[in-house]
């Protein structure tokens, strides 16, 4: 498949870095499987880049018309599950 990641400008290497890698976790997570801890450590530091819920819902709309996963459905499986388990989101 292929597709961009939302990525702004105005970020530095390392928000940059950290956006891509969870976006990396979220495809990991459809196509493969994902440790729920993981997914969540690398929504922390997503957060740290995108603190506003707004703008987090504007990212992860322009991702999943791209890529047609749902970051928002892996970090709510992730938050419902225990950090040692993994997240599958198969399609």
């Amino acid at each position: 498949m292929e597709y961009n990641y939302p990525i702004d400008p105005d970020w530095s290497t390392d928000e940059v870095i950290h956006v891509v890698e969870f976006f990396q976790m979220v495809e990991q997570a459809y196509e493969k499987d994902a440790k729920a801890g993981q997914v969540m450590n690398q929504y922390k530091k997503f957060k740290e880049v995108i603190p506003s819920k707004a703008e987090e819902k504007t990212i992860f709309k322009q991702f999943e018309k791209q890529s047609g996963y749902v970051p928002y459905q892996v970090v709510k499986a992730a938050k419902e599950a225990d950090q040692s388990q993994t997240v599958s989101l198969k399609k």
